[in-house]
């Protein structure tokens, strides 16, 4: 009885933000000019390609009732160091990529093993990698931004399919689907869900729940990198701060997309409506002039908001 009532839950909540996305886009087509222009739409597309890979290391991450705050800091990490790389090591631009992703993936893989080792609350463990890897950007560059890298970056960035779809939103997509097969349809994705539902009860099943935590870190930290990668070639320059806040917007995202941050729920489909629905909300807003600030505080409504309805959602389902 109590599946039915989470798989009738998890469709009502399908359906729910669905209609939000759709209320979102509608009003901007009314409010902010310019909104249904091709350009602006591939300008969606393009941003919400960053926030959709993030979105999907934070929704496994919250799925083992975790959070990863270090995703915005690795994003910068990637960023300033792939220049640093590029420009003043002279190594070539692919194999900096693959470099730094691993470098993204080893961050992850300490992450989890602070938290599933180390016994370190998820928040503070990441909060606290999340400050060593700020530092080291910021060290490494004096604070400041590399330009001058090759232009073949900025023209990977400008790639389009179909003559409309941007390249790095077709990463994206290729990520989600990877990502959606691996939570749905194997056994990682079956031990991802019980350790969220009762960690416990999982290692009693014979589940390794240390090192499938700092697994599912290691998967985060490695899309935080592929992101910090995507936004070098959208920005064409490399700056440490350029993942700031992101990781507000990939929780928010994976929230709003129905993951809880009480464990054992959540899908990459979700996911991904949610990284649209925050993609959507920040471009309508830019576009009717309304300041970062105040974006800010919408993001922080916002996420609040998904909070609170999926805590009335969980009460009503129990």
């Amino acid at each position: 009885m109590n599946d039915i009532k989470k798989r009738v839950g998890a469709a009502v909540n399908g359906i729910g933000i669905i209609a939000v996305l759709v209320i979102l886009c509608l009003f901007f087509c009314v409010e902010a000019p310019g909104f249904l222009s091709v350009r602006n739409l591939y300008y969606v597309l393009q941003q919400v390609s960053v926030v959709g890979i993030l979105v999907i290391g934070q929704t496994f991450v919250i799925i083992t009732k975790g959070i990863d705050l270090s995703q915005g800091a690795i994003i910068g990490f990637s960023s300033i160091l792939s220049a640093i790389m590029i420009v003043h090591m002279g190594i070539p631009v692919g194999a900096t990529f693959c470099l730094i992703i691993v470098l993204g993936g080893a961050i992850g893989l300490i992450n989890g093993f602070l938290v599933a080792k180390m016994n370190i609350p998820p928040m503070i463990a990441t909060l606290g990698t999340t400050n060593a890897v700020s530092a080291i950007a910021l060290l490494s560059c004096n604070g400041s931004n590399i330009y001058s890298l090759p232009a073949s970056i900025k023209a990977f960035a400008s790639i389009k399919l179909l003559g409309f779809l941007p390249g790095i939103t077709c990463i994206m997509f290729a990520l989600l689907i990877l990502a959606h097969i691996a939570l749905s349809k194997t056994r990682f994705g079956r031990y991802t869900y019980a350790i969220g539902s009762n960690s416990v009860s999982a290692k009693f099943s014979g589940i390794k729940v240390e090192r499938h935590l700092i697994e599912v870190y290691t998967i985060s930290g490695f899309v935080s990198a592929i992101a910090g990668v995507i936004m070098v070639c959208r920005l064409n320059s490399g700056v440490s701060t350029a993942g700031d806040g992101y990781e507000m917007n990939s929780i928010a995202a994976a929230v709003i997309g129905g993951a809880s941050l009480l464990g054992g729920e959540g899908t990459i489909g979700g996911a991904l409506i949610g990284a649209l629905i925050m993609s959507v909300l920040s471009n309508g807003l830019q576009l009717m002039g309304i300041s970062t600030y105040w974006q800010k505080l919408f993001v922080g409504v916002v996420l609040i908001a998904a909070v609170l309805v999926d805590n009335i959602r969980r009460k009503k389902t129990v």
